[in-house]
């Protein structure tokens, strides 16, 4: 089969697109013939180096996919061959990526996909959406009703962060980086949408909630923790899901005084049983239009390398030009 893949981290020059042995299944496992995989900053992280686990090697990179079932093990319970799929939570703690003509899944990674969704929405959704879920409901416990502030709403996660709070019906205000990306963002139903650059977003957040925003999303690696604070009402919460290397200033005083809490997460340590789910809510609100997948570039599956260094210039050199994710296809 041919596959994108690297036999020693580094830079995006090392991908290989070539031939690799197709994969050979386990009994829990199912073959899946990939139709659509999507880039997460994660992916870049592990192919340059980043010492979180040991990688297989030859190791395909990639943590998404959406395809079609070609064969199960002997001891897969729910999928039969044929179905259409989508998981993530590949590429990761040892197992391969799906950067690939086929892949080897666990069965209890995958999640069937509504027949009105396309396999580019579900690999485009695939790991933002369980982030966005596990940081919304089980670590933040967004309510209906309550204020939101996404920071860096425009990006991979941030407008699947934005969708999903207003489907669980929650009031809105997002950040983005210019005037396009902020009309993309009214568009995806949020109450109201600040320019960055060009807006005194403390002021937008006081128009919109007096009393501070019950929840504050950060997106970004280096939370300004002063800011976050002063935007916050009386038992705000805080969700962290980037900045490895962070080491940022804390104000522990103003932020004790207001009763608030700091949520950080990773989503492949959620338990498969957590993730699946998410995925429940995920396919109803991808089957009833409330999430959408913000698709900004597609490439051949020969072009990985090139995927990877677009991905690179938006997550670390802050480049601007992605409002959404990268979609592949082998």
């Amino acid at each position: 089969m041919k596959a994108a893949y690297i036999t020693a981290t580094g830079p995006a020059e090392n991908i290989t697109y070539g031939d690799l042995p197709t994969p050979t299944i386990g009994p829990q496992q199912v073959l899946v013939k990939v139709a659509a995989v999507a880039v997460n900053p994660i992916d870049t992280y592990l192919r340059n180096g980043a010492n979180y686990w040991p990688l297989p090697m030859p190791f395909v990179i990639g943590c998404d996919l959406a395809g079609t079932v070609e064969a199960v093990g002997s001891d897969v319970k729910h999928l039969k061959i044929g179905n259409r799929v989508w998981g993530t939570n590949q590429g990761l703690l040892g197992r391969q990526g799906t950067f690939a003509e086929f892949a080897a899944v666990d069965e209890n990674l995958l999640y069937p996909i509504p027949d009105n969704v396309s396999f580019d929405t579900a690999a485009a959704c695939a790991l933002v959406g369980i982030t966005a879920h596990l940081g919304l409901i089980r670590e933040a416990k967004l309510g209906a009703g309550e204020t939101i502030f996404v920071n860096g709403g425009s990006g991979g996660v941030g407008t699947v962060v934005v969708q999903l709070a207003k489907a669980i019906g929650a009031r809105v205000i997002a950040t983005a980086g210019d005037p396009s990306k902020v009309d993309a963002l009214l568009k995806l139903g949020c109450d109201v949408a600040v320019n960055y650059k060009t807006e005194d977003v403390a002021a937008a957040v006081k128009a919109f909630a007096p009393a501070g925003v019950n929840v504050y999303w950060e997106t970004v690696r280096e939370p300004d923790f002063d800011k976050i604070t002063s935007y916050l009402a009386e038992r705000g919460r805080v969700i962290l899901m980037a900045g490895r290397d962070a080491r940022p200033a804390f104000p522990v005083g103003p932020f004790y005084v207001k009763g608030c809490s700091l949520h950080g997460f990773v989503m492949f340590k959620a338990t498969p049983e957590e993730q699946q789910a998410c995925a429940v809510d995920l396919n109803r609100w991808m089957s009833e239009g409330k999430l959408k997948a913000i698709i900004s570039k597609v490439f051949p599956l020969s072009e990985a390398a090139a995927a990877h260094k677009l991905q690179e210039q938006n997550t670390l050199q802050k480049a601007g030009t992605l409002a959404g994710k990268i979609v592949l296809h082998p």
